[in-house]
């Protein structure tokens, strides 16, 4: 075997890449910030009753363990910081009103999201803890908006759905947990064969209801559509009645959006209104969210949440990464302390400058530098690159 061959799924990112990629993500914080949003940073690998909550066997499955070599304690590597940022606001910050925060790390995954993903992601998100309307819902949508035109993602759209449709239909229809996972795979998948196989059992009244909830998808009148085809369940009154007032108010600022009833991103985690993004260009979502309220309750204080994430790689991997900043090339002159003054001035201007180390005057070409520092009259001058005194 090559030592340098990586495992499947898992690649590095060459030097443009990553110059954007780290340039994007200042950009996102920077966004964040001004929007008065706290940067957390949380560890990498936890206790595995930390980083999964009781019942999420989806996030169980696509976390790597190990085993503590200190304590004997499982550990596992984070497939996801959500968790973590829940902890930190209900054990460690143990603030009263609305908290605001974000982060930006890698997570590792046992298996990639997508056919081209990767199992290495750089996530990044923003959370609002404590504030259980939609208004919190709403900033938070249209700060994903915000934040994807600024990574330079044209026309995104949301779709959003509400967990609460979902979970109002299987509690009223008492389906056990086996039907339940069987259901919410299909309607995952968009398998309309499965899901007509797992409904062929129920009672009529379930079967249609579970069928029409596969089709209510479109623009706002799908909530008329919803109201005349399913149940009249106070969970799903309440669940519309949301709907419609977050797309009213997503129309006013001009923001694209439709509804999709089956959105069920992780409906196990989530218990409120979800979305994903979609932008031409990419096959599946770009980013995802939603309310989960009471996530905190595992850490001893449940509180109202909602939030949005994204692979920072995945994202950058279909955008034009552009040209390299030029450099300017310097002479090596470890004796000459103007020329280093003048570097020093150069770099704080936000120049790059790069020094011509002895015996690579053959590969200068690598460096990408179009301009060069001479000396002229006594006076180091940046020049054009490759001009004679």
């Amino acid at each position: 075997m090559h030592r340098w061959l990586l495992p499947e799924y898992i690649a590095d990112i060459l030097p443009a890449e990553a110059r954007l990629v780290e340039e994007k993500r200042r950009r996102v914080l920077d966004l964040f910030h001004s929007c008065g949003y706290d940067l957390v940073s949380t560890p990498l690998i936890e206790y595995t009753e930390s980083l999964i909550g009781e019942g999420d066997h989806d996030l169980d499955m696509r976390t790597f363990k190990l085993v503590d070599q200190l304590s004997g304690r499982q550990l596992g590597l984070r497939a996801d910081i959500a968790p973590q940022v829940a902890r930190l606001d209900a054990h460690l910050l143990n603030r009263q009103g609305a908290v605001r925060l974000c982060y930006a790390g890698s997570v590792v995954q046992t298996q990639p999201t997508s056919l081209l993903g990767s199992r290495e992601q750089l996530q990044v998100g923003a959370e609002i803890y404590g504030h259980a309307g939609i208004e919190a819902d709403l900033e938070i949508m249209t700060l994903l908006l915000d934040c994807l035109a600024l990574l330079g993602v044209q026309s995104a759209q949301l779709d959003i759905g509400h967990a609460g449709v979902y979970r109002s239909l299987v509690g009223h229809f008492d389906l056990n947990a086996e039907q339940e996972q069987a259901l919410f795979a299909a309607y995952q998948n968009k398998d309309v064969a499965e899901l007509v196989a797992l409904t062929d059992p129920l009672p009529d009244v379930a079967r249609k209801a579970f069928r029409s909830l596969s089709e209510l998808n479109g623009g706002r009148d799908v909530i008329e559509q919803a109201r005349a085809n399913l149940p009249l369940l106070p969970g799903i009154n309440d669940a519309l009645d949301e709907l419609d007032r977050v797309m009213a108010e997503l129309n006013v600022i001009g923001a694209q959006g439709g509804i999709d009833l089956v959105e069920l991103r992780a409906a196990h985690y989530h218990n409120g209104l979800v979305f994903a993004a979609y932008a031409e260009g990419w096959p599946n979502a770009i980013a995802w969210g939603g309310r989960y309220d009471n996530v905190g309750r595992q850490f001893g204080r449940a509180r109202p949440a909602t939030g949005f994430s994204f692979d920072l790689r995945e994202l950058i991997g279909k955008l034009e990464l552009g040209d390299a900043q030029k450099a300017i090339l310097a002479p090596y002159a470890p004796d000459d302390s103007a020329l280093y003054q003048v570097i020093r001035a150069l770099r704080t201007n936000n120049e790059i400058v790069v020094i011509n180390l002895p015996g690579h005057e053959a590969h200068v070409v690598e460096l990408n530098v179009d301009r060069e520092l001479q000396k002229r009259g006594g006076v180091w001058q940046v020049v054009p690159f490759g001009r004679c005194n």
